[in-house]
């Protein structure tokens, strides 16, 4: 189904040598992209606007996630701190610091209000912007490496540190309605990021041993195995369309897969 597109490889740097560059988002314009740094030397996060960058200086901990709130001017942020952190990006100042009690390891947002984060306690956290501490707790059987929404936003996928990703149904009391596990996929490291494809019919993600696993979100099976990478891959992610699905390895190589049969 999948091959490898021609051409050199990719490496990426984090900033001051970062070793990680553990979050990356492109708003619908393409104008900005929130990223969240993994350096125990800058406890930062960065934004860029129409070329300006903006430091918003406040975490104590490394930065592990990054988002934005609705429109382009808030952005959210999850540290190893034990907290999460709200931006007005216009004021370039933190408006609200929430308690979570644990290390945050990746979020997500729906509409602009609603903030769901993922914890090395196992736990995923529900949140209103509004208040200071969360209002539903979802408890996993390993610690959140990452979690991801589907287009529509009806379905959580969460990525767990027992080797296993988990979707939850939204709509239906934020329960778990599908589990993939494979013999030979193991979560890599406590930042594993797992995506779903635009179409929502799969959900991707690396393993330790350098493969990129492909499942079926309606049967639970594994459709592909990828393998080009020699060590553990760490974030996946796939163009808007399903044409394309690109992959990272610890050793900051990116591999781009394309194949017109995920449409």
């Amino acid at each position: 189904m999948a091959s490898q597109t021609k051409g050199n490889g990719l490496k990426l740097n984090g900033a001051g040598g970062a070793p990680y560059l553990s979050g990356f988002h492109l708003d619908n314009f393409a104008r900005l992209c929130p990223v969240g740094w993994e350096n125990s030397a800058r406890q930062d996060h960065e934004t860029q606007q129409h070329g300006e960058f903006h430091t918003l200086t406040g975490h104590s901990g490394k930065v592990l996630a990054a988002r934005f709130m609705g429109d382009t001017s808030m952005v959210v942020t999850g540290s190893h701190d034990r907290t999460l952190k709200i931006w007005d990006l216009r004021s370039r100042a933190c408006i609200s610091t929430k308690f979570a009690g644990s290390s945050c390891n990746d979020l997500v947002t729906i509409d602009g209000v609603q903030i769901l984060s993922g914890h090395f306690d196992k736990k995923i956290r529900f949140w209103d912007q509004r208040s200071e501490s969360s209002h539903n707790e979802i408890l996993l059987q390993g610690k959140v490496t990452s979690l991801d929404l589907s287009r529509d936003r009806n379905f959580l996928l969460a990525c767990v540190r027992d080797d296993s990703l988990v979707t939850i149904d939204l709509r239906m009391n934020q329960k778990i309605c599908n589990t993939f596990t494979d013999d030979e996929f193991h979560v890599g490291c406590d930042w594993n990021r797992a995506a779903f494809s635009s179409s929502g019919e799969y959900v991707s993600v690396g393993s330790s041993d350098g493969t990129v696993f492909i499942f079926n979100t309606a049967t639970s099976v594994v459709e592909q195995r990828l393998k080009e990478h020699s060590s553990a891959v760490i974030a996946v992610a796939w163009h808007p369309s399903d044409y394309a699905l690109a992959s990272c390895d610890k050793t900051k190589r990116v591999v781009i897969w394309t194949d017109g049969g995920y449409n």
